[in-house]
């Protein structure tokens, strides 16, 4: 049996030992919770190095990747790319800042209303931010190779369910 199988194994031990500690409880959520908070760390530490090669971290490309997503000519302002990178409005600032700095970004205030910076790719963020969505979904499909197409399919659409029911009982 391999780490990984041990690891997987060690979910449903410590489900075990609270069912037997504490017969009183359901433990159950435990195993999917333990499990996608597992996938969650492991798949944080492999997108990181992928990132890393692109002297990129996950919430610089976040950035980079949500003006992309936007469309030419790629500049948002900072409250849209909070609400895009589930950052704060420090957050995004303190990225921002970092991003105008390496020369990937540059601020352009808004011609009628110069209360409003956007955010915009330089020719040089553009250049990065696709090469690195390259290689980071070529990096995505390497991890999901195990699972298969259906499969992961029928995963994302049972995640979502499950976000749904966390957002519902948060209301």
């Amino acid at each position: 049996m391999g780490s990984q199988d041990a690891e997987v194994s060690d979910v449903d031990r410590f489900v075990q030992q609270w069912r037997d500690q504490r017969p009183d409880l359901d433990p159950s959520p435990i195993a999917l919770f333990g499990r996608v908070h597992r996938v969650y760390l492991r798949y944080q530490a492999v997108i990181a190095k992928n990132f890393e090669e692109f002297g990129l971290n996950p919430a610089s490309f976040d950035v980079l990747a949500a003006l992309r997503r936007s469309g030419e000519p790629y500049r948002m302002t900072g409250t849209e790319l909070a609400a895009e990178s589930l950052l704060s409005s420090a957050g995004i600032t303190f990225r921002l800042d970092k991003l105008e700095q390496a020369g990937l970004i540059t601020r352009v205030r808004d011609t009628a209303d110069r209360r409003v910076v956007h955010s915009q790719l330089t020719p040089e963020g553009l250049a990065l931010i696709d090469q690195a969505i390259g290689a980071h979904l070529a990096n995505e499909h390497r991890l999901l190779a195990g699972v298969g197409a259906d499969d992961a399919a029928q995963l994302a659409a049972l995640l979502q369910r499950l976000e749904d029911s966390i957002l519902d009982a948060q209301a």
